[in-house]
């Protein structure tokens, strides 16, 4: 069992949340006693995670076996789902509109992009417990998700800054050399040209790095305990 920032208050909490159970389809079909993983804590407020949600995410990763799921994919989804955890906990601190009915239906659209067809994601969705789509369980799942990817792009990306400097830089230093790299012989293009590119490339970076930055902090004054290897 691992544990990071454990206090005592914290610690009987813990204790007791592990004999939290109750039961879920597993992906050969039988009943099994769905176990808390892990908990994070501000210390006023807990999140769990439990051994369904960890298959749920895995559930919405194309090619992730799930009959049965790996322990590296398990620990994988692990990771992400503490960090989305997290991100839960700091976006109880700016409350914002809830997601609507077609953020959530358009997520679910976009997801459904990722698998060879509806029918083949609806089959994993099965696998692990949901009737389909449309199952209001999945549904809030995906609201879910929906909240906390308009909270990272509300606390990470409305403030991000460009400079024209910055393209200059990244279009002489980074794409240059590579498009000379991989496309020898043909025309190079301009800095006009891919200025909108490398924008978004930019903004990118700078919002990976604040998300990255963001969570090495947070995990400092957060508790994190993980009590079941999975």
């Amino acid at each position: 069992m691992a544990v990071y920032l454990l206090n005592p208050r914290f610690a009987v909490f813990a204790v007791a949340a592990i004999f939290m159970i109750s039961t879920v389809i597993s992906a050969s079909g039988q009943e099994v006693v769905d176990k808390t993983v892990a908990i994070v804590s501000d210390n006023s407020r807990t999140e769990l995670i439990t051994y369904s949600d960890l298959v749920w995410q895995l559930a919405l990763q194309p090619g992730t076996p799930l009959d049965p799921p790996r322990s590296e994919d398990l620990n994988q989804a692990l990771q992400l789902l503490i960090n989305q955890r997290i991100f839960a906990l700091e976006a109880e601190r700016l409350p914002r509109a809830a997601p609507t009915d077609k953020e959530i239906a358009d997520k679910i659209t976009e997801t459904l992009t990722h698998f060879t067809s509806p029918a083949a994601f609806e089959a994993r969705l099965k696998l692990v417990g949901f009737d389909s789509i449309k199952d209001s369980s999945f549904e809030h799942l995906v609201a879910q998700r929906v909240a906390i990817e308009k909270y990272v792009d509300f606390r990470f990306g409305s403030f991000v800054v460009i400079t024209a400097d910055e393209e200059t830089k990244y279009y002489r230093d980074v794409y240059v050399p590579e498009f000379r790299r991989k496309t020898p012989g043909l025309l190079m293009p301009t800095l006009e040209e891919k200025r909108t590119e490398i924008h978004q490339t930019l903004a990118r970076q700078k919002v990976a790095t604040a998300i990255e930055n963001f969570l090495d902090e947070a995990k400092r004054r957060v508790q994190v305990e993980v009590l079941i290897e999975v």
